[in-house]
């Protein structure tokens, strides 16, 4: 967005993105469960502005989902289709346009995330 790019500090940026690159194949991150696990509780949308403004083609973009499972791409689009494509290749069912979050979701070693959060 113009005029917004101090708004987004660039070390949440660059925490958001570590993170999405973290989420293993088979599995998936809400916007917000990525929020908080970068320390942005409560900010589910800054999240999905950072990728939807970040280059994420070398990144896991299409594990991340709304909180309910739905992918929240505008339906019809070239990024549904492919998200749903790439979903469904790492072997995760939809139901309609959602994934069973209580299945599929990331569930990661704490511990872990904030020692790599720290360096």
């Amino acid at each position: 967005m113009p005029g917004n790019s101090n708004s987004n500090p660039p070390d949440y940026r660059h925490k958001v993105l570590t993170l999405l690159a973290l989420v293993p194949p088979g599995q998936v991150v809400s916007y917000g469960q990525l929020a908080d696990l970068a320390g942005l509780p409560g900010r589910a949308r800054l999240v999905g502005r950072i990728l939807r403004t970040e280059d994420t083609s070398r990144l896991p973009w299409h594990r991340v989902v709304a909180a309910s499972g739905r992918i929240s791409l505008p339906i019809g689009s070239d990024g549904r289709h492919e998200q749903r494509q790439r979903l469904q290749k790492e072997g995760i069912l939809l139901k309609g346009d959602r994934v069973s979050m209580a299945q599929y979701r990331w569930r990661p070693d704490l511990a872990a995330i904030l020692m790599l959060m720290d360096q």
